[in-house]
């Protein structure tokens, strides 16, 4: 039971409990034990090649099972205790009375409230309160997105566009990194003259927007095939962890490593 309360509360472990599981999970037969089980989880999911079975279905269910649990315990150390749990009740913090302490700001209930109004969502009839805090929250969003994503990527890129255009090349290089600043610079008028929507596409501004639907097929095109190649390096990264750490094929075939 301490050690609950010190990992939900205090973030600190009584003394040599870290280090007493650092030395058993480190240890070589648990570090085999480990490389078996994700052997084995990679080969259920690798099962999904014959069609839906239970054996997929189990693994899959355990990785959103874990993920999920992850990314709580992430939410609740870095988020909730910091922001929330210390501020609202500070002695609780490791470096209360010390420099640095969690300051005391009961201000921190409102946006709880907001939070637990999303939760609501699951009683059918107060699930109108999550309205209020999606309300806030897309609006806060969308106020502080906006100015960023104008100050942040489209005036940049529009002046390392232009920054880069050099009217009067010396060199083949140049004259290549000119075409190349032409072209891009090109690819983002046009493409925002076709998500203007306020004027019909006819006439001169219907060719500007076709130019700017051939750009963004070749972005789309280039992101696909990044995102193919990204799925290929992890397969090959599996199936090296399987060859190699589990099956220990380098070993076998010493060319093979």
């Amino acid at each position: 039971m301490n050690v609950v309360f010190a990992l939900l509360l205090q973030q600190e472990l009584p003394s040599g409990f870290l280090a007493g599981m650092q030395k058993f999970f480190g240890s070589p037969s648990m570090t085999t034990i480990g490389i078996w089980i994700a052997a084995g989880f990679t080969l259920a999911m690798f099962s999904f090649i014959f069609g839906d079975n239970p054996l997929f279905k189990l693994g899959q269910h355990l990785y959103l099972g874990l993920s999920a649990a992850w990314i709580m315990a992430l939410t609740w150390f870095n988020l909730i205790k910091p922001n929330f749990v210390y501020r609202l009740i500070p002695f609780l913090d490791p470096k209360y009375g010390q420099a640095g302490a969690t300051p005391f700001d009961p201000w921190v209930i409102i946006p709880a409230i907001m939070g637990m109004f999303i939760i609501l969502r699951i009683i059918r009839p107060i699930a109108w309160l999550s309205r209020i805090t999606f309300a806030f929250y897309i609006g806060g969003a969308t106020g502080i997105a906006i100015p960023k994503v104008i100050n942040g990527l489209l005036l940049p890129q529009f002046y390392s566009t232009i920054n880069r255009i050099d009217v009067l090349p010396s060199n083949a290089s140049e004259i290549v990194l000119l075409i190349n600043s032409l072209i891009l610079l090109v690819g983002a008028l046009t493409v925002l003259v076709y998500f203007f929507f306020s004027v019909e596409h006819r006439g001169v501004i219907g060719r500007f927007a076709r130019v700017g639907i051939y750009f963004l097929m070749i972005a789309f095109g280039a992101s696909f095939g990044y995102t193919i190649m990204a799925r290929v390096s992890l397969l090959i990264g599996r199936m090296q962890f399987l060859l190699i750490d589990w099956l220990h094929l380098n070993k076998i075939f010493p060319g093979a490593g």
